[in-house]
This record gives structure tokens, C-alpha cells and sequence, in this order.
């Protein structure tokens, strides 16, 4: 396993308290990271946390502060935190099901990122990561808000990253394909096996495996990709 350098850094992860989040928050603690998990439930989490709805920027603009307290300042964004919603056709998606997606999926990850900029400006450090999907390029039937969703968290990354350039603060997102995690025991049978079946190495991925990239976009050997979105998705994706 490859294991970079965090001694001295400090991270927040958000839906830290299981899947892509829980296997992050461990593996940038094993390299030496204060971490605080932000998650709607922290039941599953381990060490620090905080309890927030991101979809609420109120309560993320607190939660961020008590995260602040506790870890001296955030030099690191994770934000794993997302919901699959309802594997549902496009027409017969209802407003408080797109809405419910797209603030927790979208809004959330903008309130997150907005409420950490400016103290990562200030220091003249920071690396971001937001967890997008292979669904925000490709767009997946039966999932019109999550796919959409997703697709605009890769656009904030590529703005983002765009408006920090040369503030120290580097931006990215992470495109996985469908990935062994609890989001995925309210999909369909149908939604799940097109994921599946489009997938050339035949399998879903571990949230292991998404970690460790996530964590090379976190570190310091990260220093020329900003903005960027980098697929992990068993082959799947096409460009």
C-alpha cells in the first residue's frame, strides 16, 4: 500500500462515516492526518465528528467551525458525503426527489467547499477532493438526479480549481464507477447489473481502492493537477 506523508496535516472528511468516506478517513489517519469526520449520522465514525445536513449551509458553516476547533485548522477536503436516490425514469421523478439529490449531492458539496476556501487561501495551502461519479459523465438510465447531481460537482471542480489556481489550494474530483458501499442497498436489481455489465474488469470496485486515489489527490505529491477529474471505474469510462 502506498502511504504518502500527512504528519502535520489536518483533514476533513464528509460522509466519513461509512463507504468511500470511512475507507479515506482511515487510510489518511494511517499516514499520519488529524482527521474529523462530517457526516448526517457519525455513528460509524471513527475518531473526531461532526454532525451536519450538508444540504444545510447554516449547518455546514458550523459544523466546519467546530471541525476548525478541534483540528487547529483544515488543510484537506474530502467530500464523499451523497445520496443514490431512487432508481427511477426521468418522467417519473418528482420535484422533492430531484431536489432532495441535488441538495445534498450538489448544494452540499458547494457549501462545503465555500465554507473551507477561505482559510485555505489565507494559509496559502489546501487540497481538495469531491467525489463525483462516472454517472455525472456518461449519465446513468434510471437515475436522473444522482446523474445530474454529479455532473455538477465535476463542473465545481473544474471551476474551483480554476479560481484557486495559484492560491496553493488545488482542486479535483474523483469519477468512480458503481463501488461496494451502503449507497447502493436502495438501487434496483436493474440499475445495479447495467452498472455492472459496463464495467470491463466485471466487478464492482472497493472503497479501498477509490481511497487510495483520493489520498494521492490530498498529498503534496499532488502538485500539477488542478481542476481535473480522474476516472476509476474498472475501464468503464471513455473519456
Amino acid at each position: 500500500m502506498a502511504v504518502y506523508d500527512f504528519n502535520g496535516r489536518c483533514a476533513l472528511v464528509t460522509g466519513g462515516a461509512s463507504g468511500i468516506g470511512l475507507a479515506t478517513a482511515r487510510r489518511l489517519r494511517a499516514s499520519g492526518a488529524a482527521v474529523c469526520v462530517l457526516d448526517l449520522n457519525v455513528d460509524g465514525a471513527e475518531g473526531p465528528a461532526v454532525t451536519a445536513d450538508v444540504s444545510d449551509s447554516g449547518q455546514v458553516a458550523a459544523a466546519v467551525a467546530e471541525a476548525e476547533r478541534a483540528l487547529g485548522r483544515i488543510d484537506i477536503l474530502v467530500n464523499a458525503a451523497g445520496v443514490a436516490g431512487a432508481s427511477v425514469r426521468t418522467v417519473d421523478t418528482t420535484d422533492e426527489e430531484w431536489r432532495r439529490v441535488m441538495a445534498v449531492n450538489a448544494d452540499g458539496t458547494f457549501h462545503l467547499c465555500r465554507a473551507v476556501v477561505p482559510g485555505m487561501v489565507a494559509r496559502g495551502y489546501g487540497r481538495i477532493v469531491l467525489v463525483s461519479s462516472i454517472a455525472g459523465k456518461e449519465g446513468n438510465p434510471m437515475a436522473p438526479a444522482y446523474s445530474a447531481s454529479k455532473a455538477a460537482v465535476i463542473a465545481l471542480a473544474k471551476v474551483l480549481g480554476k479560481d484557486l489556481a495559484g492560491t496553493g489550494v488545488l482542486v479535483n474530483a474523483v469519477a468512480p464507477a458503481v463501488i461496494e458501499t451502503p449507497m447502493l442497498e436502495g438501487l434496483s436489481r436493474e440499475h445495479l447489473d447495467y452498472m455492472v455489465e459496463r464495467i470491463p474488469l466485471r466487478r464492482t470496485g472497493r472503497p479501498d481502492e477509490v481511497a487510495a486515489l483520493i489520498c494521492w489527490l490530498a498529498s503534496d505529491e499532488c502538485s500539477f493537477s488542478t481542476g481535473a477529474t480522474f476516472d476509476i471505474s474498472g475501464g468503464r469510462a471513455t473519456y
